[in-house]
């Protein structure tokens, strides 16, 4: 507690330096003649409409002017947003797509995309993307777009909206049509704020309207510009959706005492729109059989691994849930409910949710509320019972880039519901309760965040508390972000995601930034990290520092390496083979140097790649490992990936040595710009497993999709009984599935 007083009085201070952001607008009026979303400009609307036409270069420069420079137009109707932008070459090039997939992201990519900050508070907006092969994506940003620690850009959010383009011989055109329905606004309010900006391969170029530092994210929301409307708009599109769902899946399992399963399942999510600014989303018996597989990874941690969020579902305002704490604690963690993980294979499988609803949006222009309750179902082979998960969040925001947040979560078990009963049953509960202040100033040199969060359940333990938070100083030459938290040894927020518990612990890094003038880099400099880790008592368990260097060049490829020491004092039995081996014993400690370096190519080029590689001490041993991902790009219709993991573990007797590989092919191609194939190979040899998932999407109306969904895992193994290495063996099944799914996106 005494922690986060003392960095709260800190941030409070910090909050009040900054610079005034520049006031500068455009204008939007309101047309009447029709406009045709077909990438030509040869409409009236576009003649007299205001144009913005200067804009400024991010990277590799951030002050000069865009060498490639760009054209926004901007009128609306009572329905849509119009956004025309013109895009002007140097002379007659190509143009750089991973694929024709949607949702596509990467600073290799040319794309233009236009960010509407609705309510005007720098904190959230809708982000609408186009790229030159009229690839659609889309996204929300949230947390001001100021802090990559934070999940500040999210393209896994879907909405119904409408674009074209056209290239022409030194330049091409975007033209874009935005429903007032698929955006969440204050109905009475004339000004927004917005910012666009532009990827281009060619020059490896990027630029900004609204001028933004190179330190800061380009989807930085504190330099955002306004736009005034001739009137206040209103939304007089539809207000309600439906998206019902028919899914039927057979799936054969080979393991003994496992049986097969054939269903057929039906359901549907509905979005309404109870005002300009608040929406209610409900679903019933919803299916998550075609969200992509998971990137399986080599476990040699510790402590438990966060895998990402990737249900549609519970993208939309999911930072008013899933941000608060710190990334290692999280008091909410949504893949907590209607996800159980099956050992045997890696993979993560479908706990059934009965039914759902999330209330979010905006209660007035500086309350943000969001509420989500799923009831999951029972599952009756491990004793579980249907549960209820409720979380409600409320965020005031306190000054211009300043907010405070509430969070209550509740977890509740109903008694006997594998018998048919739902009553609640009143010993079989976890609730968390949790206060988080984020601090920021109008240019976002101080950014901070602190937290208070206590954890009750039936055992009313002591000692179940977190705090802790952040400050970061960002300018252009340093970089200086301090993080501390502790953690109470009862700590247990059953829906949340906490990684340690019964420590305190303090995460200091500084870097020094330098920009030359010329040559073939584009920044570089060193850096200083640590991290210290010790028992309420403050002794040491564990500690690392690291002496950096990065380098970013002007192709895009990144560079970093690091020579670290580190110190370890085991709390518990562990094996650091990661093969079930003998383990070290608890209280034993390590001290270990290592080498670690990566790097990242030019990805504008049809074949590029990452690297990443360590070397060094490791426990009581050696530790050589190598991984990386190997792509090749079939402009504009897909790409080959090889991601790979090899760890070389050298261990003294009686200890286990091993060898483990991990290694993923993915392939995806896009016949068109509705049709998808994907397919994951991945052999992970830790847990000698086989995956393979393969999907065939077709997009047949917006938003409306077909999915075919195949998956097979195989017991597999990269040693013979000989010791030998063999490329692979696979020696039987153990689980084979086929999905069907049809959804269709349905206005009313």
């Amino acid at each position: 507690m005494k922690l986060f007083l003392l960095m709260l009085i800190w941030g409070a201070f910090i909050v009040l330096f900054g610079h005034p952001l520049q006031a500068q607008d455009l204008s939007i009026a309101k047309t009447t003649s029709p406009i045709k979303v077909d990438g030509v400009m040869d409409e009236t609307a576009w003649a007299k409409a205001a144009v913005t036409d200067q804009f400024h270069q991010y990277f590799p420069s951030d002050s000069i002017a865009a060498k490639a420079q760009t054209e926004v137009r901007l009128v609306y109707d009572d329905k849509y947003i119009y956004v025309l932008a013109k895009m002007h070459n140097l002379g007659p090039r190509k143009y750089v797509t991973p694929s024709l997939r949607r949702d596509f992201r990467g600073e290799a990519n040319d794309v233009f995309t236009v960010v509407l900050d609705t309510y005007a508070d720098r904190n959230n907006a809708f982000m609408f993307g186009v790229n030159p092969f009229g690839v659609q994506r889309e996204g929300l940003i949230a947390n001001g777009g100021a802090v990559i620690r934070f999940d500040t850009f999210s393209i896994s959010w879907d909405s119904k909206w409408y674009s074209a383009t056209k290239i022409y011989p030194d330049y091409w055109i975007a033209e874009m049509a935005i429903p007032f329905s698929s955006v969440r606004f204050k109905a009475d309010n004339d000004q927004w704020l917005v910012n666009f900006y532009r990827f281009d391969s060619e020059y490896a170029e990027q630029s900004t309207w609204a001028p933004i530092p190179q330190n800061q994210l380009i989807i930085n929301l504190a330099f955002s510009k306004k736009l005034q409307w001739d009137q206040a708009p209103r939304n007089k599109g539809a207000n309600m959706v439906v998206i019902p769902y028919v899914a039927a899946g057979s799936t054969k399992n080979f393991e003994p005492n496992l049986a097969n399963d054939n269903n057929v399942n039906a359901g549907l999510d509905a979005k309404i729109g109870l005002s300009t600014a608040l929406n209610l989303d409900l679903t019933v018996n919803p299916d998550f059989s075609q969200v992509e597989v998971d990137q399986q990874v080599t476990n040699l941690d510790r402590f438990e691994i966060f895998f990402p969020e990737k249900r549609q579902f519970f993208q939309e305002n999911a930072d008013l849930f899933a941000n608060f704490g710190l990334a290692g604690t999280r008091p909410f963690f949504s893949r907590r409910i209607g996800v159980v993980r099956d050992a045997s294979t890696g993979q993560n499988l479908q706990n059934p949710i009965y039914f759902g609803a999330r209330l979010s949006g905006k209660l007035n222009p500086g309350l943000r509320i969001g509420v989500l309750s799923m009831q999951a179902g029972e599952d009756a082979s491990v004793n579980l019972p249907s549960t209820n998960y409720t979380v409600t969040a409320l965020q005031q925001r306190i000054a211009q880039r300043s907010f405070v947040s509430l969070i209550l979560v509740n977890k509740q078990a109903f008694q006997d519901s594998i018998a048919g009963s739902f009553d609640v049953s009143p010993n079989q509960f976890n609730r968390m309760i949790g206060l988080d202040v984020n601090l920021a100033t109008k240019n976002n040199v101080w950014n901070s965040k602190f937290f208070y969060h206590r954890s009750f359940d039936d055992l009313g333990l002591d000692s179940s508390f977190a705090a802790g938070g952040y400050i970061i100083y960002n300018t252009r030459r340093w970089v200086v972000d301090v993080t501390a938290q502790n953690i109470g040894n009862h700590y247990n927020p059953a829906v949340g995601f906490v990684r340690r518990r019964d420590i305190v612990q303090a995460t200091p890094q500084i870097w020094y930034n330098r920009y030359p003038t010329g040559g073939l880099i584009q920044r570089h400099g060193p850096g200083i990290s640590g991290d210290v880790v010790a028992n309420p008592a403050l002794a040491l368990l564990d500690w690392n520092t690291s002496l950096n260097y990065r380098i970013a060049f002007r192709n895009t490829a990144l560079l970093n390496f690091s020579a670290r020491r580190s110190f370890i004092q085991l709390r518990f039995p562990f094996d650091p083979s990661g093969t079930g081996g003998l383990p070290l014993e608890t209280g034993t400690n390590y001290l270990n140097n290592q080498l670690v370096a990566s790097f990242r190519s030019d990805a504008r080029k049809r074949f590029f790649f990452n690297l990443s590689s360590q070397i060094g001490e490791y426990f009581n041993g050696e530790r050589y490992q190598l991984g990386g991902e190997l792509t090749y790009r079939f402009q504009p219709w897909g790409f080959v990936s090889l991601n790979f993991n090899y760890n070389h573990i050298q261990l003294p007797q009686p200890y286990q040595s091993a060898d483990l590989s991990l290694v993923g092919t993915r392939i995806d191609l896009t016949f068109t710009k509705n049709l998808f194939w994907t397919t994951f190979v991945q052999y992970n040899g830790q847990i000698n497993n086989l995956n393979i998932n393969s999907r065939l999407q077709w997009r047949f109306k917006p938003v409306s999709d077909l999915f075919l969904v195949y998956t097979d895992n195989y017991f597999a193994d990269d040693q013979n009984q000989n010791g030998d290495f063999v490329l692979l063996q696979v020696r039987q099944p153990k689980l084979r599935a086929i999905v069907f799914k049809l959804t269709y996106w349905l206005n009313l």
